[in-house]
């Protein structure tokens, strides 16, 4: 069996009621619903020369500044990555073509109670009180069933795009994976990942105009399972980082630019010392539909993670017990915010 037909199984072991599958029709809606409202978030950073720190690949001194963002941010920004702005600009309009489409051809590719993969609600909404004004469409591995169901005839040019992208995103995933590792004076043959390939999941987001934007949320606080993540967010603000003492702070969107955040695994790995960013997507004030892109870079599903004994400090005690992703990923499926706590020692 494949990775990602053992991590789809995981989620398989975790149905979903469809309820927290199915998105509004976003095109009837005049008001938001009260399913749909959210208190008016007052908690923005008053500090506007904070800025999350963009990285350039070509410098000489980008595994320092990495790790040193990963530290400080748990994200930043990276340019001179390798992605031509093109693809980029493909995925995104591809992703748009999508989502346009009328709602009853959509739904033909709902995710199913128990899948990981098509369209539907964000995997997060059930664990909050209302809904988010979201819609998602999940790929692992080909897209190419759920593509089909989409356009029976004209599908072949969202496959092409989409399968360009997965694998230039892995190839710079796993460089990402390397730098970050060498800030940490750690080398990939140090590790014991040699159990399997990477689980990996790509996320088209799309955030419909709203009507009452600041009684809405795109998508609710949390962290990424992942090992890092790679998200492009295109030319429209939205997505927001909360950094502690601080409070929440607009992640403003650098042309061809893309956003790099640590995830959970990597959390865990170094022990908090890069951790898991808590991160949420606003809404569009000016009725522009936002569109995000979002590749999780996974370990093996069969790896062991925790946290490594050489970069403790003199005295430091590890504060997460060994968990193999597979299991943090049904802990995270079960527990939510609270998943790392749960495996504290």
């Amino acid at each position: 069996m494949t990775t990602t037909a053992t991590l789809a199984q995981v989620y398989r072991e975790h149905p979903i009621h469809l309820r927290d599958i199915i998105p509004l029709d976003f095109n009837s809606i005049r008001s938001v619903p009260d399913s749909h409202v959210w208190p008016i978030s007052d908690d923005f950073s008053s500090d506007h020369q904070l800025m999350v720190p963009i990285i350039d690949l070509k410098d000489p001194n980008a595994v320092k500044l990495a790790g040193h963002a990963c530290e400080t941010w748990g994200a930043f920004q990276v340019i001179n990555h390798g992605i031509h702005l093109n693809l980029l600009e493909e995925v995104e309009s591809e992703a748009r073509r999508l989502f346009s489409l009328p709602t009853q051809t959509k739904m033909k590719a709902l995710r199913e109670p128990a899948g990981a993969t098509g369209y539907g609600l964000a995997r997060i909404s059930p664990f909050f009180p209302k809904y988010m004004w979201h819609e998602g469409f999940t790929i692992m591995d080909s897209p190419t069933d759920h593509a089909r169901a989409l356009w029976p005839t004209d599908n072949a040019r969202f496959c092409d795009v989409i399968e360009r992208y997965q694998k230039q995103m892995k190839v710079l995933a796993e460089k990402l994976t390397d730098l970050i590792l060498e800030s940490l004076a750690i080398f990939r043959e140090d590790l014991n990942w040699d159990v399997g390939s990477p689980s990996t999941a790509l996320q088209l987001n799309s955030y419909p105009p709203c009507p009452n934007p600041n009684r809405a949320m795109g998508l609710a606080p949390h962290t990424d399972t992942s090992f890092l993540t790679i998200l492009y967010q295109g030319s429209i603000s939205g997505l927001q980082i909360f950094k502690q003492g601080a409070g929440w702070i607009s992640m403003l969107p650098v042309t061809g630019a893309l956003v790099v955040n640590v995830g959970d695994l990597l959390h865990i790995l170094t022990n908090a010392r890069f951790p898991s960013v808590l991160h949420r997507a606003v809404l569009n004030q000016e009725g522009s539909h936002r569109l995000s892109v979002a590749y999780f870079y996974g370990l093996p599903i069969e790896c062991s993670v925790s946290p490594l004994l050489k970069l403790l400090d003199s005295g430091e005690n590890p504060r997460y017990r060994p968990v193999t992703v597979k299991e943090y990923v049904d802990i995270k499926s079960k527990y939510f915010e609270e998943s790392l706590t749960s495996i504290r020692i």
